[in-house]
């Protein structure tokens, strides 16, 4: 019976990635041939059936961009940009989408120490410096071992050193990990879809509006009240605003 259900799931898994890989050579043919939303129909596809990817992400970008959809266009770009951040070819077209932007948010002046934060946590995801910390544990634990064992003082003085190295740079890889899963946890980003909306002072229609944000601008969600989700932008304004007028990213 198991074998059974093993054999299903598998007929099922290559039959649907066949399926996807039909729509995803379907859609590019479509763009070439400047249908874009139809393009854009046959990729949504491959999203409804679970599957994603940054070409994928960035093809759909791509097609919207094309239709003056400066929301979806950044948005897309956004969730090809999360799964391979170092993609030159998407960072090109993201900044060519914000260019379209209405808004210009001019984020706050950083300290030395925030900006230097900002480029030693994003070296590594905090998957990745949690195996940092991992790796640097097993390797004190090795010199230490050495160090104990050792029979020459020089030996022993030198695994020493490195050993309380390890050490230091356990406990940092570990602190970093911690303070980026902080961050990634924090992080809720969003892309605003609407044409124009009205940021309200309180979740509330009756309230009054602090400011208007257009299609395409990048916020982050820090609170969420019913139908409505508190933002907060790079220039430090806040303020609260409608669900259907956005995105999460």
């Amino acid at each position: 019976m198991k074998k059974l259900l093993f054999l299903s799931i598998l007929f099922f898994s290559i039959f649907g990635f066949g399926q996807n890989e039909k729509l995803f050579d379907q859609g590019k043919e479509l763009y070439k041939n400047g249908k874009y939303q139809q393009a854009i129909n046959s990729w949504m596809q491959i999203l409804e059936n679970g599957q994603a990817s940054a070409e994928l992400y960035f093809n759909i970008g791509n097609a919207q961009y094309k239709l003056n959809q400066i929301g979806p266009s950044i948005y897309y770009y956004e969730k090809a940009l999360q799964l391979q951040p170092n993609d030159s070819d998407i960072k090109n077209n993201l900044a060519f989408a914000e260019n379209a932007r209405i808004d210009a948010i001019e984020p706050l002046p950083q300290s030395v120490f925030s900006k230097w934060y900002e480029n030693v946590a994003t070296t590594f995801t905090f998957d990745g410096w949690a195996i940092a910390g991992v790796i640097f544990s097993i390797v004190f634990v090795g010199l230490f071992l050495l160090y104990y064992f050792s029979y020459s003082e020089r030996r022993k003085r030198l695994l020493f050193a490195t050993s309380i190295l390890a050490v230091l740079l356990m406990v940092g890889t570990v602190t970093m990990a911690f303070l980026t899963y902080g961050d990634y946890s924090n992080n809720q980003p969003a892309i605003i879809f609407s044409t124009q909306s009205e940021v309200k002072s309180e979740p509330s229609m009756g309230s009054n509006s602090a400011f208007v944000l257009h299609e395409g601008t990048k916020v982050q969600i820090t609170a969420q009240d019913g139908n409505w989700y508190r933002i907060a932008l790079a220039d430090g304004k806040d303020g609260w605003i409608p669900a259907s007028d956005l995105k999460q990213l």
